[in-house]
């Protein structure tokens, strides 16, 4: 029996479709938020435990290294568990991490409970990107993951936001303890509206890895740690670059920062979309658009009103390229597609990790002004090996 065949067999009712989608949605919007509000509560969380904000910065840097490394191998161990089942755990598991930083002792306790969250994070995306595609027609996969993935990008525009508001009136183990009420409605929600499904690929798990490590799907993974890595070289240090390049106030980067996460919003719908519509052509012209969008910020960000377009736009083509890389990655990996959608998030996350670090060398050796020329080179990387893998792929055909 085909996964997908049992998915709607077990959901009869179409109107239970979207809300099926909106519980997983619900879970990125926890994942997101967990991940991303520790920046805006960094100080809170440095000045409590008394180390400094390097120090504190670790729980970022431990958190994408979870993902990375964590990730596959918690994927391995379970993939013989029913897929709803699995998602299940991993809610379990990203509430018992939540729960234990709001209530840590010491930053060592904090950094254990960020990195017992970080598990949850790669496998809950890997598990749910196959559940999202099989519960709409095989013309909609890339749609259904866009909706998804929607959380993560929504959680940037107002779980943020709000985590960090919490955190600076209440103390930052409210905004963890917020992230855990969150987990909870992800788990009921998940719970009642996920169907049961009885069968998952028939694959050993020595064949899986092996079809992980197809150098086809290898490259893919590269491709993306290049676009993740463009991105982060430049959003980590956006801040900075607003504020001494741009010249806007302090008080309006936060503004600025949720029209970019509109944009990203916005780009992950539109992604789900075109990826529907031609995969690899719409893949290869969002990494030419978004290197051309990095190289125009280069000059733009020198005047407010051009650089907050430029940004805004910069947003769109950021995000637009995750669906199509998902269901690019699952169409490689037929006989893996949940190890190999959790392995896209460990690729990732070593992207984030990798363009963070380098935009500090690049700012401690040229400065800020380098930044936007450093994410359109690794964007423009991405794309030629983007163009490469489809020009040889048609022309074995």
């Amino acid at each position: 029996m085909n996964t997908s065949h049992a998915l709607q067999g077990t959901v009869t009712e179409k109107e239970r479709f979207p809300i099926s989608l909106f519980s997983l949605t619900v879970g990125a919007f926890a994942i997101g938020m967990t991940e991303f509000v520790i920046m805006g509560i960094l100080p809170n969380v440095a000045d409590d435990l008394n180390v400094s904000i390097s120090q504190a910065g670790q729980l970022i840097t431990g958190y994408a290294l979870g993902v990375a490394f964590g990730a596959p191998i918690l994927a391995m161990l379970t993939h013989k568990l029913p897929q709803k089942r699995l998602l299940l755990v991993l809610m379990l598991i990203f509430i018992l991490g939540n729960g234990l930083a709001a209530l840590a002792p010491s930053y060592g306790i904090v950094l254990v409970a960020r990195l017992i969250t970080a598990l949850a994070h790669g496998t809950f995306f890997g598990v749910g990107s196959v559940i999202a595609a099989n519960l709409v027609r095989p013309e909609k996969r890339a749609s259904a993951i866009s909706v998804m993935m929607a959380g993560l990008t929504i959680a940037n525009i107002l779980g943020v936001p709000l985590g960090t508001y919490i955190g600076q009136h209440l103390g930052w183990r409210a905004s963890f303890g917020s992230v855990v009420i969150m987990g909870i409605i992800s788990f009921i929600g998940i719970l009642i509206f996920i169907p049961q499904i009885t069968q998952k690929t028939n694959s050993s798990l020595v064949k899986q890895v092996r079809s992980l490590l197809q150098p086809r799907l290898l490259l893919v993974f590269l491709i993306g740690a290049l676009g993740c890595s463009s991105l982060f070289a430049v959003f980590t240090y956006i801040a900075p670059i607003l504020i001494n390049i741009t010249g806007f106030k302090e008080s309006s980067v936060t503004w600025i920062l949720v029209l970019f996460g509109f944009g990203v919003t916005l780009g992950n719908i539109l992604g789900g979309k075109m990826a529907d519509w031609k995969l690899m052509p719409s893949l290869i012209g969002n990494f030419a658009a978004l290197a051309l969008i990095l190289a125009v910020f280069a000059y733009t960000d020198r005047f407010p009103v051009a650089a907050i377009i430029t940004l805004f736009i910069w947003g769109i083509a950021s995000f637009g390229i995750l669906p199509g890389l998902q269901i690019r990655i699952m169409n490689l990996a037929k006989e893996a597609p949940e190890l190999a959608a959790t392995s896209t998030h460990s690729a990732l996350n070593l992207g984030n990790a990798g363009g963070a670090f380098l935009g500090g060398w690049a700012i401690t050796h040229t400065g800020l002004w380098s930044l936007p020329w450093i994410g359109a080179g690794l964007t423009g990387a991405g794309f030629v090996l983007m163009l490469w893998s489809y020009l040889r792929e048609r022309k074995v055909k």
